[in-house]
């Protein structure tokens, strides 16, 4: 056994806590962004040989996140936690957020926050969409808004008022299904031409299978809008009840007509089973995108359930859940595509190292989406969706064409 004196100790003591504060303070700036830069004919090539088989018209990202910090009197907020000092870990989650989201000068953080998603936009596919995403309060039971127990909130107001600036934006909503008026909000939204129903329940505090949520589904299978929902475990956000996320308790939306979107397939978490299997009531802890999967399976939810395939590409997401939803050839005219922006823009939640390793990329696709993340977020969080595959038995597996063009969901 190695044997420490005191000067050792403290002196290791002392470079671990060094390295630790220098990670704290240099992570943020790692993640700082600013506009999109000019593709080079090498990677304008790549590019166009990866999407070139897509209707670009038609490829919308439906997960894009839209935040503030009531700057400009747009009403949005973040909690008082993710702003203060004795609460590290969401202040840290605070900078990092603002840095990629290519906020300078937090006065000004809304109109950065949306000049730059724009910039992005236009340049990644100028031709799609990006669907916009509101977030509401935490509602209790009763009705009522608590605002100290949600992580943020952006009206959907100022979704709307963001979505009429450019013509590569559409709103998405964001309703919480407790509220007395949850069904006027949604009928009010719909009349302005809002395009999906964007709900996170592990931290708005929303159980999918309560009865509270009836009238909510019977309005959105009514207008045929989808549901987007956060599925499996929460980590981005602070997020009061992780149970909340499990995807068995979609069949109450399912049932009643919704188009259920279920956000990263449930790719991280574990769930309580709430599915009776054979005579016994079987209540185990099961992996969450095993529950996504048996759910996917069951032929009467087949063109109402849909797998959003934002943040599969992450390292915490790209072991078991993309290769199996990569070989998963029977589920493939049901999956949808989303960024979860600006987590695309999150350096370190990536590795293209790692996914080479595993071997979804080749060295060349490798450097080229390296390259891209540096020009695009948008455009790289794409075209690494468009890149990754799996060969087994000698075939290739990758996501279709169909998976990106999720604009179809709004045709008539």
């Amino acid at each position: 056994m190695v044997k420490w004196s005191r000067r050792k100790f403290l002196g290791a003591a002392g470079l671990l806590g060094a390295g630790a504060l220098g990670t704290r303070l240099g992570l943020p700036y790692w993640c700082t962004a600013g506009a999109p830069t000019p593709l080079s004919a090498d990677l304008a090539a790549f590019v166009q040989a990866r999407l070139g088989d897509l209707q670009m018209e038609k490829v919308w990202d439906l997960h894009v996140h839209l935040v503030g910090l009531g700057s400009g009197s747009s009403g949005a907020f973040v909690h008082p936690h993710m702003r203060s000092h004795w609460h590290p870990i969401q202040r840290l989650q605070f900078e990092i957020y603002t840095r990629a989201g290519g906020i300078r000068e937090l006065e000004h953080a809304d109109s950065q926050y949306v000049e730059r998603l724009a910039q992005l936009a236009r340049a990644a596919n100028p031709t799609g969409r990006a669907v916009l995403l509101g977030f509401d309060m935490f509602v209790d039971p009763e009705g009522r808004e608590r605002p100290e127990k949600g992580p943020f909130y952006t009206p959907n107001e100022y979704v709307h008022q963001v979505a009429a600036t450019e013509k590569v934006f559409e709103a998405g909503l964001s309703i919480h299904p407790y509220r007395k008026d949850a069904v006027r909000r949604l009928e009010l939204g719909a009349e302005r031409g809002a395009r999906l129903v964007k709900w996170l329940p592990n931290a708005m505090g929303i159980d999918p299978a309560s009865p509270l949520c009836q009238p909510f589904y019977d309005k959105l299978a009514e207008l045929n809008m989808p549901l987007l929902t956060h599925t499996g475990g929460e980590k981005a956000v602070e997020a009061g009840e992780q149970g909340l996320g499990n995807p068995l308790n979609l069949r109450r939306a399912l049932d009643s007509g919704v188009r259920v979107l279920a956000a990263h397939c449930a790719s991280t978490g574990e769930d309580d089973d709430l599915d009776p299997l054979g005579t016994v009531h079987d209540k185990a802890k099961r992996e969450s995108f095993d529950l996504f999967l048996r759910l996917m399976g069951e032929r009467q939810y087949e063109g109402r359930l849909f797998g959003e395939l934002s943040a599969l590409t992450q390292i915490n997401r790209c072991g078991r859940p993309l290769r199996e939803m990569l070989m998963a050839t029977e589920f493939h005219g049901r999956l949808v595509n989303g960024s979860d922006y600006p987590l695309p823009a999150i350096d370190p939640l990536f590795s293209t190292r790692l996914l080479k390793q595993r071997g979804y990329l080749s060295e060349s696709d490798r450097r080229h989406c390296n390259a891209l993340f540096k020009a695009n977020p948008l455009l790289f969080d794409l075209v690494l969706k468009r890149c990754v595959r799996v060969e087994e038995n000698g075939r290739s597996y990758r996501f279709p064409p169909r998976a990106f063009e999720s604009g179809r969901l709004f045709e008539a």
